[in-house]
Parts: C-alpha cells; structure tokens; sequence
C-alpha cells in the first residue's frame, strides 16, 4: 500500500480507501459477516482511511466500523485507522435549493445532536473527519454552518472538517477552500467525469485541501463487468442510477474503454482507480468494497506501476458530459 499526504495536514493516508456505503445496506443484501471480514481485511492490507456516513444504512455503517476497529484494538493491534463520517442537512428538499437557508439546514442544534449520535455510533470521542453531506452554491456568501464545526472542533469534538460536493454543482465548494473553511472535499472524479480536473483539484493543491474521491467507478460500470442485461434489485441503489436507457448507455462507453485497454496490463478496475490516482491533489480514493474478495482486488491496485502519460491522454477523450444521473430517470 502506498501513502500519499492529507492535503496540509500531518497525517499521510492510505491512496485506496475503503467506501463503507455499500456495507450499510443500500446496494442489495448484504450480510455484516462479510462487512466485517472485508474491513478487517483492507486493514491487514494497509488501508488507514475509511469513509461512511450516517445516511449509509441509518448508522449501520457506522457501527460494523466502530465494532471492527474495537475488535483490533482489544486484539492489541497498534495502528491509526482515520475515520471520515458525514452529516446530512435536516431534513427539507433535496438536494437543497436556492431558497434554503443554511443556519436552518445545518442550525447549532441540529449540528450538535447528530454529532452526539455519530460519536455514539462509532463508539468515539472525537470524530477524525466531519464532512457536510452535501452543499448548495446559495450558501457560499453564508458558511455558518463551518463556523459551528469550528467551534466544535475548539471543544474537541472534532478532528477535521470538510464537505462532499454536491453532485449537480461540485465547483461550488472552491469558494469554501479559498475562503479556508475547509481541510477536505470529497468530489465525484472518473473517466466518465473528469471536470473537477479542471480547476477544482488545482484548488485544492494550492489550498492544501485533501481530496477524497467517490464514485471512481461510476457506480460499478466502470468496473466492465455490467451488461446492457444486468438486472439490480429493488432496493439496490444502481436500481435508480441506471434506469432508463442508462445502463445500455454506460456499457457502450465503458466497452469503448476496454479497447484503450487491450495492451495495457491494467483491468478495467484497475485502471479506473489508477486514472484517479495519476492526478496528484487526490489524498485517496474510496471504492466501495463488500467482500474480502473486493478488498485484495482493490487494496492490490496501489502497488501496480503507475499509468503512463500516453494512456492517460487516451483516456481523457472518454470525458463524457452527460449531466446528473441521480435525479432518477
């Protein structure tokens, strides 16, 4: 496993994360005996950066990860695993619109008991990383709710404080890093969608801001192991992500990859997640990992050669500009 700076902090983190969204059960079944044996397993690979949210599973996320890491501590494992959790606006429109104020959205009180939970949930003292889950560009002129977190994190409550992007609008959050409200963004960065290549990473350097990047295999496609045919249960999130004629659409792109791919070495989820890391503002990349299967598969990328800039420039023609899928169809 390789490491790479936090941004400006003092903390050097795991370049393959561990997505705990999938482990709270909203990509289909999902048994807690696997969630626990790919946690343990990623950490015995060297992961020391784990991403959840209170949202994944109602805390159930939160609390396989609060058990896995008191289950190493008492088995006298020394090593310190950096947990990043997030909290949602209360509840109102999603994603909050122009017209939301964001000292209701994200009021003291609001801030200060769902903090109490997600400390709860962890079995924590402190919370390494609080990330805001979601933002509105409306709210930039207005950034009471990081002066709350700040205050918060004077009382020792908080470690870190950061934000993840909102989907329809991630160049909305630079203005947080300019203005130094922020140690981390956690953005949407892919082959598919490279955007935040164009000014947001450089941002982020120059502030000294840790990227954490989601979704780096479009939700699964860019694995290449989905069909025009795949089929995803009801209460499976891609369910809705891929509805329509979305899916069709997203395997033809993606077969067009492959043939970039054919002299390579790299597979196709290999190669999603190196395409991340050549940028050099990503802090680490969170893929989503369920089995210990996924774990070795994942955790194994950050010791293949890098990409060379040829296949790189390759891959930047599949830049693809087809808007905001999570809206349903």
């Amino acid at each position: 496993m390789q490491y790479r700076p936090f941004g400006k902090q003092n903390f050097r983190c795991s370049e393959i994360g561990f997505g705990a969204w999938a482990i709270g059960g909203a990509w289909g079944a999902q048994a807690d005996s696997d969630s626990l044996a790919a946690l343990h397993r990623a950490l015995d690979l060297g992961v020391n950066f784990i991403d959840t949210a209170a949202g994944y599973g109602n805390g159930r996320s939160e609390r396989l990860i609060g058990q896995v890491l008191r289950e190493r501590a008492a088995a006298g494992k020394k090593e310190n695993v950096f947990v990043a959790t997030k909290t949602p606006p209360a509840p109102g429109i999603w994603p909050p619109s122009p017209y939301c104020r964001a000292e209701v959205r994200y009021a003291e009180d609001y801030l200060r008991e769902n903090i109490a939970t997600r400390l709860a949930t962890l079995g924590a003292d402190r919370l390494d990383l609080l990330q805001l889950h979601t933002w509105t560009r409306a709210w930039n002129r207005n950034p009471t709710p990081f002066k709350i977190l700040r205050q918060l994190q004077h009382e020792g409550l908080i470690g870190l404080i950061g934000v993840s992007t909102p989907e329809f609008d991630q160049n909305s959050v630079i203005d947080l890093m300019r203005g130094g409200w922020v140690d981390s963004v956690q953005v949407i960065y892919n082959i598919f969608d490279q955007e935040p290549a164009a000014e947001l990473l450089q941002v982020a350097q120059e502030c000294g801001v840790g990227i954490i990047v989601r979704v780096a295999f479009d939700e699964g496609v860019l694995t290449g192991k989905f069909t025009p045919e795949t089929k995803f249960a009801a209460d499976d999130f891609r369910a809705l992500y891929f509805a329509g004629d979305r899916l069709e659409r997203a395997v033809a792109h993606t077969e067009a990859i492959k043939l970039e791919l054919a002299d390579s070495g790299y597979s196709m989820p290999q190669a999603a997640l190196k395409f991340v890391l050549a940028h050099p503002a990503v802090s680490t990349v969170i893929p989503g990992i369920r089995t210990v299967a996924q774990a070795d598969a994942n955790c194994g990328v950050s010791d293949l050669p890098a990409m060379s800039p040829a296949l790189l420039q390759k891959l930047h023609r599949h830049n693809w500009r087809r808007g905001v899928w999570y809206g349903g169809k």
